[in-house]
């Protein structure tokens, strides 16, 4: 049997204006998710989606944060020492909006378009392929009109983030 331990920030203990900015991370819009079913009905492919796990584990930070070395594991060489953190963690007020930037940057590097009017629709085209995907929270809601591209979106995704793949979407957020 394996023990297994996660540092979690004491996001409660934050201040904001002093230890964080903005919180959120931008969710998709009902009309966007309306549109993108539209389209996959039009163009006739199927949606799927996946799951980002630890999606608020992915996120880089740009702020500085430091936090307490947590109880049971302070340096006894050092243990008024804190940590800077690189990578965001659990119930940190900036997790969400570090994963989601980090998300969409890997996305845009990857020359997919983001929608101007909901920066959680992303498209891709080639020639007559068409690709969308759309990001809920730490759900990616994807089809194209080649399945082809639907298994390099997959892979691609996978070999970044630890995704698991639900399948092929038949109920997302009511509809």
């Amino acid at each position: 049997m394996h023990n297994k331990a996660r540092l979690v920030a004491q996001g409660y203990s934050q201040i904001k204006g002093i230890d964080f900015e903005e919180t959120f991370a931008p969710v998709a819009r009902l009309e966007s998710i309306r549109l993108l079913l539209s389209i996959s009905y039009v163009h006739k492919f199927k949606l799927h989606q996946m799951d980002v796990k630890s999606a608020f584990l992915n996120g880089f930070l740009q702020d500085e944060v430091f936090v307490e070395q947590p109880k049971g594991f302070v340096d006894a060489h050092h243990p008024n020492h804190v940590y800077r953190l690189k990578k965001a963690l659990y119930r940190l007020k900036q997790a969400p909006r570090a994963g989601y930037e980090h998300l969409t940057q890997f996305l845009v590097d990857n020359d997919y378009t983001r929608y101007n009017v909901d920066k959680t629709l992303f498209i891709k085209k080639d020639n007559d392929e068409l690709f969308i995907a759309q990001i809920y929270v730490d759900d990616i809601v994807f089809g194209s009109t080649n399945n082809t591209k639907v298994q390099q979106f997959v892979n691609v995704m996978s070999h970044e983030f630890e995704m698991s793949l639900v399948g092929e979407l038949s109920y997302f957020l009511g509809l």
